[in-house]
């Protein structure tokens, strides 16, 4: 009964093994007939597939010079707009002391671009005049609204603004308005070019300016709140009082200190105040992204925009929100494609290595473990199909691209992969030294070893995580494969090595302990070795005072224990004379 259910069991983890394998082929499979990024070929990085170079250059005021600092950042909020577009293997860096250049890997969407060269800061103006209709979306407690979510009625008539008879007291105040801006935003025409590409406004000054759509035009004031204050944007759907999620989509931003104080000063000018006076605008490159309604006094640094959102145009917004306030504007200098930096020999090589080192294994597996060879290359097979249907899998839904860190990072696996497999062999072989059965000596040694082997791969991912938080571009993507290859060792050695093993301990060949199967009892028992550290001694001829151990445990002592064994062996040939 006990042997029928060890079969179950170990027959239940290899059909489970093949549900993951089948799975995620299928998945596969499946998303290439209806996505075009869905292939069973991983996309290559950067150094192995060459992409598109950017170079940004800063946008400055006369007199302004751009600080190590502001560089610094920029590269800093650069990186996370490209690593949230889902782009891997990118590299950010500097050029000289003005530059940055951006190297994406393979030819980035329009998307990616946009994102990368909207690098004008981000700012929060309040509206004072504009042609749109009511907004549909709103600022509550936490909230802003959507110029994407309302078709703007046509521009209505404005009355032409008189000299301001005195200066203006906040960012609110229509004495801003003079007749110059009156007559600029009258004249202006949403569809028409009217701004420079890299215009650089003046943040002390009222703005005339459209939405990014061209559906309307405003008047803003000053800017109240800087973008870089946005600690954190991100999209959800709202919560209703009662703590139930509902279908609504909304933005959530968080301020800094400093964007608390400013934000929470603005809302409470803007809420008593009529439309449009009640709106604020955030703006990017010069053009308004969203323009809500204040309805709520914002005290606590904590806003939510709701409007007519859908999943893609709330992360669309919050992503805008999250990186598009960089410290300096940037224009685009140049755009070109680059060629690889290694390239497919370099790819070639590096799998030639892997495959070397692999075929090194099978050797030493097959000399030291015979017929459990099959067992090892086996396992390795296995975890080989796992990796490449998880990098493809990661290369289709978020991204991921291997470079030659990567592949690297596979090459070590292999050790950790094989370290799992000696150990719980080398722990069976210690039960059958023990005189026990190989069936019980495979359930036996699978408790003794499995501790090790959970241990051995706590400390490799361990390893591997702390790389991929503290580190930037190849040595994350070297870190990524040591990690999931970690993961894919444990699922290899819980779902095939040992039900597997159980299932061949049952089979005439192993069980018999057949000289070939790597658990001949007796072959094990004449190296002198016993297990659990013990050594087989014999006694001496000469009066039973000292011992001769085997070669192997010899070798296996200490320098002390050596040291006194040969004390011993001399006072008996001393006494035998």
């Amino acid at each position: 009964m006990a042997a029928s259910s060890t079969v179950k069991s170990a027959r239940k983890s290899l059909i489970w093994l093949l549900v993951i394998i089948f799975g995620l082929a299928g998945l596969i499979g499946f998303g290439s007939t209806t996505d075009e990024n869905a292939s069973f070929t991983p996309k290559l990085a950067l150094d192995l597939q060459g992409g598109t170079q950017i170079i940004l250059s800063p946008l400055l005021l006369d007199g302004q010079a751009v600080t190590t600092e502001q560089l610094d950042q920029a590269v800093s909020i650069i990186r996370q707009r490209v690593d949230a577009s889902g782009v891997s293997e990118s590299q950010v860096i500097t050029q000289g002391d003005t530059n940055i250049i951006v190297s994406i890997p393979g030819i980035p969407d329009e998307n990616t671009l946009a994102l990368i060269k909207a690098s004008a800061k981000l700012e929060f103006r309040p509206v004072l005049i504009t042609s749109a209709g009511t907004p549909s979306a709103e600022v509550d407690g936490a909230g802003t609204s959507d110029p994407d979510a309302t078709e703007s009625p046509a521009p209505e008539e404005t009355p032409a603004a008189e000299e301001p008879t005195a200066s203006p007291t906040d960012g609110s105040d229509l004495n801003w308005i003079t007749p110059e801006i009156q007559k600029e935003f009258d004249d202006l025409d949403c569809a028409s070019v009217f701004r420079e590409p890299g215009q650089i406004d003046d943040p002390a000054v009222p703005l005339v300016t459209c939405d990014v759509n061209g559906f309307s035009k405003f008047i803003l004031g000053p800017v109240e709140v800087d973008g870089a204050n946005i600690s954190d944007a991100s999209n959800g759907t709202v919560t209703s009082s009662t703590g139930a999620s509902t279908n609504t989509w909304a933005v959530n931003l968080e301020f800094d200190e400093v964007g608390t104080e400013g934000f929470s000063t603005v809302t409470q000018r803007l809420f008593p105040l009529e439309q449009p006076r009640n709106q604020f605008a955030i703006t990017l490159d010069g053009f308004v992204i969203t323009a809500p309604t204040t309805q709520a006094v914002i005290t606590n640094g904590s806003a939510q925009i709701t409007g007519s959102f859908d999943r893609d145009s709330s992360k669309v917004l919050a992503d805008q929100l999250k990186y598009g306030s960089l410290p300096i504007g940037f224009e685009v200098q140049s755009q070109e494609n680059i060629s690889a930096t290694l390239g497919q020999d370099q790819l070639t090589s590096g799998l030639l290595a892997g495959l070397i080192g692999l075929i090194l294994v099978v050797i030493y597996s097959a000399f030291q473990y015979r017929g459990l060879a099959i067992v090892t290359v086996g396992s390795l097979l296995v975890a080989a199909v796992l990796v490449y249907l998880l990098i493809a899998f990661l290369s289709w839904r978020q991204g991921y691209r291997l470079s030659m860190a990567g592949v690297a990072g596979l090459i070590v696996a292999i050790g950790i992969t094989v370290d799992s497999f000696i150990v719980y062999f080398e722990r069976v072989r210690d039960e059958i030294r023990e005189g026990r059965n190989l069936e019980v000596a495979v359930e036996n040694a699978w408790k003794r070893s499995i501790r090790t082997i959970l241990a051995s791969d706590a400390v490799s991912f361990t390893a591997a995580a702390t790389l991929f938080l503290l580190t930037v571009g190849n040595v994350r993507g070297f870190a990524f494969t040591l990690g999931l290859t970690t993961i894919v060792d444990l699922i290899v050695v819980f779902l095939f090595t040992h039900p597997l093993l159980r299932l061949l301990a049952r089979t005439k060949f192993f069980s018999s302990g057949n000289p070939w199967s790597g658990f001949d009892s007796k072959a094990l028992k004449a190296s002198g070795y016993v297990g659990r550290g013990q050594f087989r001694v014999a006694p001496t001829l000469s009066q039973g005072k000292a011992l001769k151990v085997s070669k192997e445990a010899a070798t296996r002592q200490t320098i002390a224990e050596r040291k006194a064994q040969a004390a011993l062996e001399e006072a008996d040939k001393s006494g035998g004379n």
